[in-house]
């Protein structure tokens, strides 16, 4: 399953391409689905374990080598806040911030593009952790607790370039899934949602609903389908919990897409 998943987050496209984004520069890395052989705690949030995944994957890489991961910058006893990564690319130190999401494009929501994705449970928003990476994640490079810490690697912040890997899953309404993006990247939409009431089109296909650390993976036809009555009345109850499942849908022609069913 961790194969799996490492392909799906390979696959996975960065959310913009080079800087146009709060002008966060997106890491270039050209990396191929290679065998992964080491092991993950499956108790990991998916956060944590794609930062696995982004460890192993950058280990691969002939011009990268990784100084630390995952730095607990404190202050006293109070930990003001954790450095993903940080590594020489050509020999050139580099502050990594890891993100990977899951976002429905909802144009009601804001005024633009980066408005208008929001978490599938609307709990959180691509505006708000744009606002957190450049606000506070980024800006921890530069404290006085953070540069006592890079002493000790006898580095100085001021060598240092800040970029990201910020990766997404976009899903878009179900009525608009030739939508193109000029802002974000539109080869990271990968599926569409839809509300309860848009359920009895999908009466004549087969559903799955994969747990979170396999909403990574690209859909395949190896798994225990569901029939539309069975699905329904599953999904009836995530949907009390206001709890928004991703599913994979497959129709009668055999093709399978990502889809969430929203509770609101």
């Amino acid at each position: 399953m961790i194969q799996k998943r490492y392909e799906g987050f390979l696959k996975t496209a960065p959310l913009w391409k080079g800087n146009s984004v709060f002008n966060l520069f997106q890491i270039e890395r050209h990396s191929e689905p290679d065998k992964i052989s080491f092991y993950i705690n499956e108790k990991l949030r998916l956060g944590k374990y794609v930062e696995c995944l982004v460890s192993y994957e950058l280990k691969q890489q002939k011009d990268i080598s990784i100084l630390a991961e995952n730095i607990q910058i404190q202050k006293d006893k109070t930990t003001l806040g954790e450095l993903d990564c940080l590594l020489l690319k050509n020999n050139t130190p580099i502050h990594l911030e890891i993100v990977y999401k899951f976002y429905l494009y909802d144009s009601a929501v804001g005024e633009n593009e980066i408005e208008h994705c929001i978490g599938p449970n609307r709990k959180d928003s691509l505006k708000e952790k744009l606002q957190k990476l450049k606000n506070k994640q980024l800006p921890l490079l530069y404290t006085i607790e953070c540069e006592n810490y890079l002493n000790k690697l006898k580095m100085h912040s001021k060598d240092i370039s800040q970029q990201v890997c910020f990766k997404a899953q976009l899903f878009v309404p179900f009525s608009k899934q030739n939508l193109h993006l000029k802002t974000l990247n539109t080869d990271c939409i990968v599926g569409f949602y839809i509300r309860q009431n848009q359920l009895d089109n999908f009466r004549e296909c087969k559903f799955y609903i994969p747990s979170k650390k396999d909403w990574l993976i690209i859909p395949h036809t190896h798994v225990k389908w569901l029939n539309f009555i069975s699905f329904k009345d599953i999904s009836q109850i995530y949907v009390e919990k206001k709890f928004s499942p991703m599913c994979w849908v497959k129709q009668k022609n055999g093709t399978i897409k990502k889809m969430f069913l929203v509770w609101w």
